[in-house]
């Protein structure tokens, strides 16, 4: 199993940026243990619906925040948007700081206090900001409008577990130009990578498989936010948006999970509409699970053995790194990588020019 360091990305091992830690569904008033960057964590649905998440060790003797308890006092571990440890009841707030010890009377010690992640719900996940510096987010989560589009039509997102890889392998699919045939069945008519700033997008258009007619076309607009999100809008027979997120639960290993919406050809959608959005769903899910099979059985790339046909995994690589550094160096790292990418024996995307190689 390859890490951060393996790779070279910097100074940090986990990276900064908005991840996925649950589905929004799954987030309930009972408090549930979370492992993730590496952390024992706990999340929890406050009173106010807010939802909240801390470091999941009590500072008082480490109690774990999410343990079972089977007294009568167990219906009172959530207070407002406000959690009890289960095993003295000091109470921690959302900002993580403890605010209530029941037996005690004189100031509440300064680390009585857990580590709080700026959480946000949207378009059905829970993301979490992580920052290894500690700052607070410095790019907003991507917009999903076609979320509350009563035209569009959405499901639960398949939690996929977790895989023995870093996620790097997981971005380099961004870039990997030449994969669509031999793995997806895609006959690519144009293919461009484009980066700027927190965003890396993938341009491509072609036949699938799976996803069109014998002679029809399938454009994709794939981008990354940040590290770990990402949503594909496909537009051609019929319109679907995929949604990607990966999150590092340890130094090499890596939780999935992927959601599919289609827009409805009726408002209300009509039972061919949901039929259809569960079509889709599956197909999605199969030409996902294809790479799946290959990053579950790889060995680590750490030096790709590049050929100039390959896609320009170079670039995506150096974007990557700005997540692994302190904030500071991320603009001299967006600098180096920021415009349209083209990869060499493929046409270029509709549209694009003053494309590097």
């Amino acid at each position: 199993m390859a890490t951060t360091a393996d790779y070279r990305l910097g100074e940090f091992t986990f990276p900064r940026g908005w991840f996925m830690v649950a589905r929004a569904s799954d987030v309930t008033g009972a408090p549930t243990a979370l492992r993730m960057f590496g952390r024992d964590l706990v999340i929890y649905r406050g009173g106010s619906g807010r939802v909240v998440l801390l470091d999941a060790y009590c500072p008082h003797m480490q109690a774990h925040l999410a343990a079972e308890q089977t007294s009568g006092a167990a219906a009172q571990r959530i207070e407002g948007d406000s959690i009890r440890c289960p095993y003295h009841s000091w109470r921690f707030g959302p900002d993580g700081r403890c605010d209530h010890i029941p037996y005690f009377d004189g100031p509440i010690p300064p680390a009585a206090k857990l580590r709080a992640y700026p959480a946000q719900e949207a378009f059905g996940c829970v993301f979490a900001w992580h920052d290894p510096e500690g700052g607070e987010a410095d790019y907003d989560l991507p917009a999903l409008p076609e979320w509350a589009d009563p035209q569009w039509i959405h499901g639960e997102y398949d939690d996929l577990g977790t895989l023995p890889v870093h996620p790097q392998e997981i971005l380099d699919n961004l870039v990997d130009t030449r994969h669509f045939g031999p793995i997806h069945g895609q006959k690519l008519a144009y293919f461009d990578s484009v980066f700027e700033g927190v965003i890396g997008r993938q341009l491509s258009g072609g036949g699938h498989e799976t996803m069109t007619s014998e002679d029809g076309v399938l454009d994709v607009d794939a981008f990354y936010t940040g590290p770990g999100i990402l949503i594909a809008r496909y537009s051609g027979e019929t319109d679907a948006v995929q949604v990607i997120c990966h999150t590092p639960k340890e130094d090499g290993v890596t939780q999935v999970w992927h959601g599919i919406l289609t827009r409805a050809q009726d408002v209300p959608p009509s039972a061919r509409d949901v039929a259809m959005r569960d079509q889709y769903h599956g197909a999605g899910l199969a030409a996902f699970s294809q790479d799946f099979v290959i990053w579950s059985t790889k060995g680590p790339a750490i030096n790709i053995l590049r050929l100039p046909t390959d896609g320009p995994f170079h670039r995506s690589r150096a974007w990557y790194r700005q997540f692994y550094n302190p904030r500071a160096k991320a603009l001299e790292l967006q600098s180096r990588v920021n415009g349209v990418h083209h990869t060499n024996g493929m046409a270029g995307a509709p549209g694009l020019a003053d494309a590097a190689v």
